[in-house]
């Protein structure tokens, strides 16, 4: 008797349509996360139209609305979820990891300025003749024709000999006041920001294997929570039933995606079962790969170089390199100073002493360009991202990784609820409508 019901209910059930529900939310789960992963990662730049009036029309809008890329722009179109917010990345990167590398000046040392100065002295020294020489015919070329070539010579010697002293000083003024000159959290920013394809890489390089997995969950997820669905749409039968309960389904797929992705953070046990979100189960090999491309691409020693002389600093580090030259100008004329400060003037000589200052100014970081040596650094600047991305805890770790994407989450799950609404209507219309 208590079985009649049960009975009653499978003789009314249409089975092939019941059978292929969960089939069918099945399929549009793995489209779901598939498109869903598409948008995480392209295009990487805004591609879509400007529409007139939009810009000014955008500011009215609901601030998720807002969020869209190319809203506020006063476009329509779309731009890949992390390429978008590359640069908020970046700053909270710098937050969690390489912020505990310690102060500019701590990140400096680790660079090794003894190793960066014989580099510079090295590259530097067969130029000191073409600098002297172009300076002295620039600001007094009679006087310098008219020195006999020894005293040339023994001009350019002393300024050679000199240079381990005067570069050594520099790479020192350097370390003194790399707190103010440097700042690696604007360096990371900006670069992520012109670059976002770094951040596409740092997710695609090590976390390929995760995502793939997250879209055949698609599939997994989809079908499960298809079972209940078939199920309740035998009772109301309506033709609103699968899509209301498609963008349930819809909704639903792409949240438990992104759970399956980052949560929890730390190990759990449920039901005796060790869980753990993908991506922080395999933090150590993130921090391999974010250090890398770090280290290959964002902070390097030629960005450091640039940075120093044309960033916003630049004009202070010049400076305060020229105050730090100007002594060796002074000693390069050894015994002949004071005669040609008689010659040339006080005020001529001083204007010589910072014309040279000033051209050894941008010789002396050009060294910071040689790809070479920069690479030798870059290993060093990686072991240390790595160590401090490994001893991140896993909460700060998933945060930092999550940071490009946590905001516009909202637009994954709107997009698998519509995708799931069309999906349930396009069942309705197949199974009963046309068959």
């Amino acid at each position: 008797m208590s079985l009649d019901w049960l009975r009653e209910w499978a003789s009314d059930v249409h089975w092939v349509e019941f059978a292929t529900i969960p089939v069918f939310t099945g399929v549009v789960g793995w489209l779901i996360n598939w498109s869903g992963l598409w948008m995480l990662f392209n295009p990487l730049r805004f591609k879509g139209v400007r529409v007139p009036g939009m810009r000014e029309f955008a500011s009215l809008l609901p601030r998720k609305v807002q969020e869209v890329p190319g809203i506020l722009q006063g476009g329509v179109g779309w731009q890949g979820i992390i390429p978008a917010r590359a640069a908020k990345m970046g700053s909270i990167a710098v937050d969690k990891a390489i912020a505990k590398l310690g102060t500019p000046r701590d990140f400096y040392q680790q660079l090794e300025p003894e190793r960066i100065a014989e580099h510079i002295v090295d590259t530097f020294t067969p130029e000191v003749p073409q600098l002297v020489d172009q300076v002295m015919r620039a600001e007094h070329p009679r006087l310098w024709r008219d020195l006999p070539q020894p005293v040339r010579d023994g001009i350019v010697v002393r300024v050679q000999a000199q240079l381990p002293t005067i570069v050594g000083r520099v790479t020192d003024e350097i370390g003194v006041h790399i707190d103010q000159l440097l700042d690696p959290k604007y360096m990371v920013i900006e670069h992520f920001r012109k670059t976002p394809e770094l951040v596409v890489r740092i997710f695609r390089d090590f976390g390929q294997r995760e995502l793939n997995l997250m879209v055949a969950f698609g599939f997994v997820f989809g079908f499960l929570l298809g079972i209940p669905v078939a199920v309740i749409d035998t009772f109301w039968h309506s033709w609103w039933t699968l899509a209301v309960m498609g963008v349930v389904v819809g909704w639903a797929t792409n949240a438990l995606g992104m759970w399956l992705i980052f949560e929890p953070p730390e190990p759990r046990r449920v039901l005796g079962v060790k869980v753990q979100g993908l991506f922080p189960r395999r933090q150590s090999a993130a921090a391999e790969v974010y250090a890398r491309i770090i280290s290959e691409d964002v902070i390097t020693l030629e960005r450091i170089g640039d940075y120093l002389l044309d960033g916003p600093s630049g004009d202070r580090t010049r400076a305060m390199l020229a105050a730090a030259l100007r002594p060796a100008i002074d000693q390069a004329a050894g015994p002949a100073r004071g005669a040609v400060r008689v010659a040339v003037g006080t005020r001529r000589f001083d204007t010589i002493r910072d014309s040279v200052a000033r051209e050894a100014v941008g010789r002396t970081l050009t060294p910071f360009q040689d790809a070479a040596f920069s690479r030798q650094q870059a290993a060093r600047i990686q072991s240390l991202v790595a160590m401090r991305t490994k001893e991140l805890p896993p909460k700060d770790f998933v945060e930092m990784m999550r940071a490009a994407i946590k905001e516009d989450e909202w637009m994954l799950y709107a997009h698998g609820a519509i995708m799931g609404l069309a999906g349930g209507f396009l069942h309705y219309f197949l199974f009963r409508m046309v068959l």
